[in-house]
């Protein structure tokens, strides 16, 4: 069973960096054919793709984030990371995580709320 876990802080100030970890468990994200995903929901934009890490390791980002986005990973500990820079409450939103098969997201973390606010 592939399962994926956000972890990170829930409450991020003001022109602060945003820093969330998945975890994987029962599948390697250096698995060819699959890329890994951060995507984020918030009422007023709905869900939102931020970017991925492929399992070759490159990245890459929307073009309205892009500027402050970056994903890595640590495959030892089969985890990637999410780093949004300069937050704003704009960026307050249910962040996941999820796996794309070249199809479809076949498996999602079950989200982690990140508020910001000073």
């Amino acid at each position: 069973q592939v399962q994926l876990q956000e972890s990170g802080p829930g409450l991020v100030k003001p022109s602060q960096t945003l820093s969330l970890t998945c975890t994987v468990s029962g599948a390697s994200i250096t698995t060819s054919g699959y890329d890994w995903s951060w995507i984020r929901q918030s009422p007023g934009k709905g869900l939102e793709w931020i970017g991925y890490i492929a399992y070759s390791g490159s990245t890459y980002y929307s073009p309205s984030l892009k500027s402050r986005t970056s994903i890595s990973r640590d495959t030892s500990k089969n985890q990637f990371t999410l780093q949004l820079s300069s937050v704003t409450p704009e960026d307050a939103a249910v962040y996941y995580c999820a796996r794309w098969d070249g199809d479809s997201y076949d498996y999602w973390g079950q989200g982690t709320q990140v508020t910001v606010s000073s």
